[in-house]
């Protein structure tokens, strides 16, 4: 029995109009891909040291603030000073620390491996 799940194809084996229409689509939307993921991954390694940390330090105080405003509101909205602004401080601090360890792991898979120290010891060395 045929999977319903797996497309027709013509059976005479050669191409038509539409399958090689559709081939020259997805090569096109494949080029794309990589030069995009290639675009990406540039600028990723041409960062400096400088904009790296203030990326990760404005994404941490940006969370702990967005948390803190969120909190006040609730805390006016409510009246319940100022416990669920320290809550939300809390919950503010924690997506702040969870998106740095995102970012740094985004920018060390990016980054170029770095190279063997000189005068340590490797492999071939016994």
């Amino acid at each position: 029995m045929t999977d319903p799940q797996e497309p027709k194809r013509p059976q005479t084996g050669r191409p038509t109009s539409l399958t090689s229409d559709l081939e020259a689509r997805i090569a096109r939307a494949q080029r794309e891909r990589r030069a995009e993921g290639s675009g990406r991954a540039d600028a990723a390694n041409t960062m400096t040291g400088w904009g790296k940390g203030l990326r990760l330090g404005s994404e941490f105080v940006a969370a702990i603030l967005v948390g803190l405003g969120i909190g006040w509101l609730l805390d006016m909205w409510l009246n319940t000073t100022p416990w669920l602004m320290l809550v939300m401080l809390m919950l503010g601090f924690a997506a702040g620390v969870l998106n740095v360890v995102r970012s740094a792991a985004e920018m060390n898979k990016a980054a170029n491996p770095p190279t063997a120290a000189k005068g340590a010891p490797n492999d071939l060395d016994e």
